[in-house]
């Protein structure tokens, strides 16, 4: 248990904004559950979220330890499209969580590389996403590299920072593209108001560059192809939502109430390349388009008819 006490020096803002802002590296979402479970108090006095607080208040919190917590191997079958002793290319499935975390602990991607991995991956990034380079959202289908040591991890880790992976995704977008290519040239940081997404911001952002063509046009959708020339948290998702294109489906930057019904975002990583850690060969993988993107297109081919 870590406990710390806290004094109010700016009356009126809210507990869970303060909490949050304290510098106790809590998030908000952690601050309201530390509340409602009855970890704060001000001033001696149980208290709730939205309670405003006055200069000089005394709020004292007290943080249970984390619970610790070791991913576990799940045979889980994986569509593997290529493997040697330093990486996996890995076709992940639209719907599946890529590593643990708070509420998916079990049934990741993580979890099936550990049955068929045993110990044969890299640890930089801990036991929560062993072998883990870069993400894919739990809803776009696709292609990512798995390391299997750590010389490999470092080596790919690097050409993720240099920017010189080549990454094309696939992606059903609402609207009509005027222009057949374009660049989304804006930078990415995490929303100001909600901590679980992102958003085109000055802000506390990193550099983010997308470039599309367009594959086909149906009605009221178009069909693109995208390239990454940075690797941003929901980058596409983002940046296609912020020139007036979100991805079909997209739950969270989305068109509410679309007139073609869709669970989840229509996007595919189809195409992966990178020089390969040991041999310095360039190596280059692709992946046809899942059921799923290709009864949403044929769904909308017929519409347009």
């Amino acid at each position: 248990m870590t406990f710390h006490q806290l004094i109010c020096d700016d009356g009126g803002v809210r507990l869970d904004k303060f909490l949050s802002d304290a510098g106790i590296e809590l998030s908000r979402s952690m601050a309201v559950n530390l509340i409602e479970n009855g970890a704060v108090t001000v001033n001696g006095s149980p208290c709730n979220k939205k309670q405003k607080l006055s200069s000089g208040d005394v709020i004292e919190v007290n943080i249970p330890d984390p619970v610790p917590y070791e991913a576990k191997a799940e045979n889980i079958p994986l569509d593997i499209v290529y493997e040697d002793d330093d990486l996996l290319v890995v076709n992940k499935p639209k719907g599946m969580v890529v590593h643990p975390a708070a509420g998916n602990y079990e049934g990741t991607l993580v979890n099936a590389l550990l049955y068929h991995c045993g110990d044969s991956l890299s640890g930089i990034n801990g036991v929560m996403r062993p072998g883990i380079v870069h993400r894919i959202d739990k809803d776009t289908s696709g292609l990512l590299i798995v390391a299997k040591n750590d010389f490999s991890h470092t080596k790919l880790a690097q050409q993720i920072k240099e920017h010189s992976f080549t990454r094309e995704y696939e992606a059903v977008v609402f609207g009509t593209l005027k222009n057949d290519e374009g660049e989304v040239n804006a930078p990415i940081g995490r929303h100001p108001v909600d901590r679980k997404k992102m958003c085109v911001t000055e802000k506390n952002s990193k550099h983010a560059v997308t470039h599309y063509s367009v594959i086909s046009r149906c009605k009221g959708y178009t069909h693109i192809k995208c390239v990454l020339e940075t690797g941003r948290t929901h980058q596409i998702r983002v940046h296609m939502a912020y020139i007036g294109h979100p991805v079909a489906g997209d739950p969270v930057y989305g068109v509410k109430n679309e007139k073609v019904s869709f669970e989840g975002q229509c996007l595919h990583a189809k195409k992966i390349g990178f020089i390969h850690p040991r041999s310095g060969k360039y190596m280059e993988f692709g992946s046809e388009l899942p059921r799923y993107f290709r009864d949403f297109l044929i769904k909308l081919e017929n519409i347009s008819k």
